[in-house]
């Protein structure tokens, strides 16, 4: 089968949205396929170059009459030149808004150059805040339920998801599932002492939370929770990443005088170092719409401890893989890591399981499955 052109509009900043988009477009670039990606900056998973791939940027004009910058305007005529002069086959939209939202114009901008039926096909992934945030707002409601019925196709990370956008927007179009993944092969155990000797960790146990501060991650909840298990298990925790929250992380650190036990890691692309190290991942979120951050730990065999939230209950089986509790279960989620942590015969099993579950999800398999999706949008009429 003859390789596609595809076009790929993300987010570049820390997040699993724009995780994923990068690593699927590498994943086909390695397939053979010529891969473009759209954003305002270098997605922070793309790394250096590689064959088959090219980045555009996006150059936002300000105008002092407008307090919002013309980025889904800009995209879209940045979309538009790429695909007329590279003939795209795809344009692939991670989030209704503003990607999708910049695709669909740039097809309008493109009519009187090329015949509908050689203009791209448009495929968008919903990811979960562009419904559960962005489309709950009511002024936008009709925006991203726009953007949904003109893509070609709509696929979403989980059952979850999808159940969540047609409940809320009834869209005429068909939604695929197609689940995050993640390549076993980079994501794996492989723990170096000289990682625990540069964060000054001795034989405490680590416990790991990796997001984008957000506050539907529940920040807050994670330093209580350790701050109830450092009383009874000598412990340490690591913050990956950075975002709203965190300073109302680090006022709690102090409140609690823990300081010496938490570690602020910031923003990190490498993350596989410190999940090879970690014996716990907490993520107490209230929402989420797959987890990927914790499907990576399991890679690493990193247990989780999680809510009931979302996409969470779809690949994480609770007394198998970690555990799941309601959100805002403080008290059940601090017994659960002390279980894991004291009990090495238990937390061996998890772990184990853990990497057994990660494998289903695999990058190979489910890239196959996105480049299926494509074919059958290019053979639509």
């Amino acid at each position: 089968m003859r390789a596609m052109k595809i076009g790929i509009s993300c987010h570049h900043t820390y997040g699993g949205s724009g995780a994923i988009a990068t690593e699927l477009g590498k994943a086909l670039a390695a397939k053979g396929h010529s891969i473009h990606f759209f954003s305002q900056a270098a997605p922070f998973r793309l790394g250096a170059f590689a064959r088959n791939i090219s980045y555009h940027e996006v150059e936002v004009m300000h105008y002092p009459l407008f307090d919002a910058p013309f980025y889904t305007l800009a995209l879209a005529s940045k979309i538009a030149e790429v695909a007329y002069y590279e003939k795209l086959d795809v344009v692939h939209a991670h989030y209704a808004i503003p990607h999708a939202l910049s695709a669909m114009l740039a097809r309008q901008m493109l009519e009187d150059k090329c015949a509908e039926s050689k203009c791209f096909k448009l495929a968008t992934t919903l990811h979960g805040t562009d419904i559960t945030v962005v489309g709950a707002d009511r002024g936008m409601q009709d925006v991203v339920r726009l953007a949904i019925n003109k893509s070609d196709g709509v696929t979403t990370v989980s059952d979850y998801l999808k159940d969540e956008t047609i409940r809320m927007f009834d869209p005429k179009k068909e939604i695929t599932v197609i689940p995050n993944f993640v390549d076993t092969s980079l994501f794996c155990r492989s723990p170096k002492q000289e990682i625990r000797e540069q964060l000054g960790i001795g034989n405490e146990k680590v416990i790991i939370h990796i997001s984008n501060f957000r506050p539907v991650k529940c920040i807050g909840d994670i330093i209580r929770i350790f701050h109830a298990v450092s009383k009874q298990s000598d412990a340490l925790l690591l913050l990956v990443g950075d975002g709203p929250e965190r300073s109302v992380a680090e006022t709690l650190v102090r409140q609690f005088g823990i300081m010496d036990r938490v570690r602020f890691l910031g923003k990190l692309v490498d993350i596989v170092p410190l999940l090879s190290i970690a014996d716990l991942m907490l993520m107490p979120s209230n929402a989420e719409s797959f987890g990927l951050a914790a499907l990576e730990a399991m890679a690493c065999g990193v247990p989780v401890v999680a809510t009931m939230a979302g996409g969470f209950p779809e690949f994480i089986v609770s007394g198998r893989h970690g555990y799941l509790l309601s959100p805002g279960d403080i008290e059940g989620m601090t017994e659960k890591s002390l279980l894991l942590l004291s009990d090495n015969t238990h937390w061996l099993d998890s772990s184990a399981a853990c990497v057994r579950q990660a494998k289903r999800y695999e990058t190979t398999l489910l890239v196959e499955q996105y480049e299926g999706y494509y074919r059958r949008l290019l053979e639509e009429v």
